[in-house]
């Protein structure tokens, strides 16, 4: 199971949310905003791998975090076969000749 670590008040993790939902044996989603424990889960992770390192000096938070049952961690939905918030809406030439909206 891949555990998830993320906010209700982050659109990139609700967006991660929604594409779990009804995938509970797949997923774990962990509201780090719920309780200490969940906080405290997240920031042990945060301070110890250096895959945060480029959030932390940018200034974020470093949510969604994605953790593989062998405790590899990624901040890519796409490794955990998920999809990245704004991907699925862009446009492309391809999508612009099938004249998908938007483009």
């Amino acid at each position: 199971m891949i555990k998830i670590y993320g906010m209700p008040t982050c659109p990139y993790c609700d967006y991660i949310h929604k594409q779990i939902a009804g995938r509970e044996d797949e997923f774990e989603y962990i509201n780090i905003g719920e309780n200490i424990r969940n906080m405290s889960a997240f920031t042990r992770l945060r301070d110890r791998n250096p895959i945060f390192e480029n959030s932390k000096r940018i200034g974020d938070v470093g949510i969604p975090a994605f953790v593989f049952e062998d405790g590899k961690v990624t901040l890519d939905p796409a490794e955990v076969g998920l999809v990245e918030y704004g991907l699925d809406s862009s446009c492309s030439i391809s999508g612009h000749k099938k004249g998908k909206k938007g483009c």
